[in-house]
């Protein structure tokens, strides 16, 4: 632990840095004096009187410094409608980095403005709203709270851009229902405004200084008045669709190779439901949700890992006040409500207290990850449940405490429960306390056929999370203390590991050098140790490394991990570099993002040490402004000594390879083809139970996608897998080839239509 005390010495000793610009006082947003028709221009005169921002900072690499580029923009509003004009001038406009790109794909890696606003004011989260230059539009929540920035959320707006000789300019229309603000007689917001503009940095230019090193960015935000008398907000949104798909197999499950057989068509129906009676209120309904247009998960190699994989929740229904279910523990993971025939939620807030309730039936299907000290296994979810799930937040100022409660009632028997309280104090801008407390109640399924450990048994047990971070212009710092009990439980959350105790340190000091390649350097030093109910060390790590910033958005780590990890009762080593290097090259070579680790690592399947590696690859390409490609490479081995003082045996290499092709015609039409292959190779003789030697899989999709807005839609796809299957004899223990046999394969089509009113 001494480096940890140099380091913080380090940062303590630094000269005291100039404070930075403060806040822009409060802005008058007016009426708007004439209609204003979003076509990206500016040209009416209704900007002409609009309220102008025209001070910006820029926070990166500068320091709050004055920008190399002019940016401007103009709020204006009438009885349906905020309307944002921008600005974005630019000296070499054939440099600007403007793709076609889908939806919620308006990344850092190319030119765009962010509108951040704050309907409540109250400097904890804020509505996200993203324009690229030609119009696209991406949309998320930010959460002050813990700095996430959540781009599943999908909000109705309207926007236009327009590239000229001086730069490029666009028109945001918000429709007022959009917007959840407090229904008072004179409003006020707040409002935060970022144009990325990347060229030989990426320099982030905001309408509020940004001090460095500070944990929040919506505290920031500039207070927005004017607003007089605005509609009650009231909005409901029908969205039905209709779908059809076709899926075929083959006819025998034992023979790949037998006829295929087409099922029938299948039609099917549903919609969601959104109606917000009032600025403070929503209630979401959906009945038979279709998830047919979310994107397949990018693969992640399975094999030799402890813990299960974490996925994200990309279904609209479950993205209303998403913030919300953000909490230290994973208790709530929406993934886990697999197949839901109906689902009904409200969301909203009274005064200073936040709220969500979801209900939903759940038909089953995937699998239930049953968590351990050691590892995690799983079990099939070859049952129906009643899900709830309720949510309260009290904000105090900047701080805010809340309490959690989770149920799952299991149809035939078993249920989990969890209830508990969590908090976030924020002790000025550089200190943020969290912690959160559950209580869990379970009855386990009396379903032995699907899990052993599946009996009927009850269990009980508490989970902690209690968290002090410290981030400043000179000190990055945290102290991470958990707590999970044998019999804990989160069936409608994500907690793999139970039964441990574990404490973390992490401490840094930061440095933000003048010129040259880095733009920002952070050595750091941390330590984790947990161990069992018994006090029996599970895992201990000490992880030195260094993070940087650069030119060309030069972003990463490089760094050490140094692991003992206990494995059916023994303590082994591991002791590897880690490293993640992200760069946006240009404005065709997108990015190219290189991750991995290599050096001694472990062998978990089999409880021994061994050398190897785990890299993957990514590159983004635009060669031209409609078409993108994304390229993923991903391989894992590992070298083993049979016996001990033996030469290394390749105890396994698992490959992955994706490529998603699309082709956006506009902001509206755009054309899909994702081809990903995934094969693990292993030498049974080297394991101590059976695995197959080989063994691969080959997804193809093909989407083609209409879009009005996020609910407004028509989809018609195409997906089939085909599998690696052994020649001959498809018992055989080890097969000398193998070929590729067809698995499923499905057609479908979707069209769905937001009816508003």
């Amino acid at each position: 632990m001494a480096a940890l005390s140099a380091v913080l010495a380090a940062g303590a000793g630094a000269a005291a840095a100039q404070p930075p610009p403060s806040v822009p006082p409060p802005l008058r947003v007016p009426v708007a004096s004439g209609p204003i028709t979003i076509d990206g221009r500016l040209s009416e005169d209704a900007w002409k009187s609009a309220a102008v921002i025209d001070e910006f900072w820029e926070t990166n690499p500068g320091d709050n410094t004055p920008p190399k580029v002019k940016t401007v923009a103009y709020l204006a509003y009438d009885d349906g409608f905020l309307y944002v004009g921008l600005r974005c001038d630019d000296p070499e406009p054939d440099k600007i980095r403007a793709p076609y790109v889908e939806r919620d794909q308006v990344l850092g890696t190319d030119d765009n403005i962010a509108v951040f606003i704050d309907t409540r004011n109250d400097r904890r989260s804020a509505m996200e709203f993203r324009v690229n230059p030609r119009g696209i539009q991406g949309d998320a929540m930010f959460n002050d709270a813990n700095g996430n920035e959540n781009l599943s959320p999908d909000f109705f707006y309207d926007t236009a851009a327009e590239i000229g000789p001086q730069g490029w300019t666009a028109e945001m229309r918000i429709p007022l229902s959009t917007l959840r603000y407090k229904k008072t007689d004179s409003q006020k917001m707040g409002i935060i405004i970022w144009r990325n503009y990347p060229r030989d940095y990426r320099y982030a230019i905001y309408s509020s200084p940004q001090p460095r090193g500070s944990n929040c960015l919506i505290c920031f935000s500039r207070e927005l008045t004017g607003f007089e008398n605005l509609p009650s907000g009231q909005h409901f949104v029908v969205a039905p669709y209709v779908s059809a798909k076709e899926e075929g197999a083959p006819r025998d499950p034992a023979n790949p190779d037998s006829t295929f057989l087409n099922q029938p068509v299948e039609p099917n129906g549903g919609g969601d439901i959104k109606w917000i009676p009032n600025p403070d209120t929503a209630v979401d309904a959906a009945i038979n949700p279709d998830f047919s247009q979310v994107e397949s998960d990018t693969a992640q190699i399975a094999v030799n890992q402890r813990f299960a994989l974490l996925f994200p929740e990309k279904r609209p229904f479950f993205l209303e006040g998403v913030d919300l279910f953000d909490t230290p523990i994973s208790a709530v993971y929406t993934r886990t409500i697999t197949d839901p025939s109906w689902g009904l939620r409200g969301t909203g807030k009274i005064d200073s207290t936040s709220y969500t309730v979801l209900v939903a039936e759940d038909r089953g299907g995937g699998t239930v990850v049953l968590p351990g000290p050691e590892f995690s296994t799983s079990a099939p979810q070859d049952f129906h449940s009643f899900v709830a799930i309720g949510r309260l937040r009290h904000d105090f100022g900047t701080s805010f405490g809340g309490l959690l409660l989770t149920d799952r009632e299991i149809s035939g028997g078993g249920h989990n429960r969890l209830l508990g309280p969590d908090f976030q104090w924020a002790i000025g801008t550089d200190d943020r306390i969290t912690a959160q407390y559950l209580s869990s109640d379970s009855q386990e399924p009396d379903r032995p056929d699907l899990s052993p450990s599946w009996n009927g048994e009850h269990l009980s047990g508490h989970g902690l999370s209690l968290d002090w971070t410290r981030t400043n212009l000179t000190t990055y710092f945290e102290a991470t203390y958990k707590d999970f009990s044998n019999g804990f439980r989160a069936d409608d959350g994500f907690v793999p590991q139970v039964g441990y105790r574990e404490g973390t340190l992490t401490a840094g000091r930061p440095f933000y050098p003048a010129s040259g390649l880095f733009s920002y350097l952070r050595p750091r030093v941390g330590e984790d140790y947990q161990e069992d109910r018994d006090g029996l060390m599970i895992f201990r790590r000490v992880f030195p490394g260094l993070d940087f910033i650069g030119k060309k958005n030069l972003t990463g780590f490089v760094g050490a991990n140094l692991d003992t990890v206990r494995v059916d009762g023994k303590l082994l080593s591991a002791d590897y570099g880690v490293f993640q290097i992200q760069v946006d090259p240009s404005r065709r070579f997108t990015r190219i993002l290189l991750m991995g680790s290599v050096g001694r690592q472990i062998d978990f399947d089999n409880a021994r040490e061994g050398n190897g590696a785990d890299v993957a690859l990514t590159l983004t390409l635009h060669p031209t402004d409609h078409l993108e490609l994304i390229a993923l490479g991903e391989r894992s081995w590992l070298d083993v000594p049979p016996t001990p003082g033996a030469a290394a045996q390749r105890l396994f290499t698992a490959w992955i390879g994706r490529l998603k092709a699309t082709y956006v015609f506009d902001a509206r039409l755009s054309l899909r083809l994702i081809g990903q292959w995934v094969e693990t190779q292993r030498d049974p003789s080297l394991y101590s139970f059976s695995v197959p030697a080989r063994a691969g899989e080959f997804d193809g999709s093909v989407l083609f996608s209409y879009k009005v807005n996020w609910q407004t839609v028509a989809y018609l796809g195409y997906g089939d897998s085909h599998a690696l299957f052994p020649e001959g004899d498809i018992l055989a223990v080890l097969p000398t080839s193998y070929h590729l046999a067809p698995l499923s394969r499905q057609f479908f089509l979707k069209i769905s239509y937001a009816f508003q009113r």
